[in-house]
């Protein structure tokens, strides 16, 4: 997973290292689809444009944005099918230069019903 927006890169960056970013992400994606370890990807509108349902005395209640306290929102992520941890890592590795933060988890497994 991603973090970050946007805006805050179209104001703190330099249109080459967007282009840079751009080329990289889309080399990325291919090389992943083509040894056949890229599951799904997406990006993610910044957290501006989310919606928040909480359940508010029982009842669904939306709002708009991120939850206030957050200064990173998640901005795209993979699901990807590799060999091991070591393989994963190699991966965010490489984003990392781009997002400064990557998140990696597993995927859950979900609990037994007695």
């Amino acid at each position: 997973m991603m973090f970050g927006t946007a805006g805050e890169m179209m104001e703190t960056k330099s249109p080459e290292w967007i282009k840079e970013m751009i080329g990289f992400m889309t080399d990325l994606d291919r090389e992943l689809t083509e040894t056949g370890e890229m599951v799904f990807n997406e990006g993610l509108q910044d957290g501006d444009a989310a919606k928040l349902v909480r359940l508010v005395d029982g009842v669904p209640v939306t709002t708009d944005g991120p939850f206030a306290e957050a200064k990173e929102s998640l901005i795209g992520f993979w699901v990807l099918d590799v060999a091991d941890e070591a393989r994963i890592l190699e991966i965010a590795g490489r984003i990392v230069r781009y997002s400064g933060v990557v998140e990696v988890r597993p995927v859950g497994v979900a609990p037994e019903v007695a």
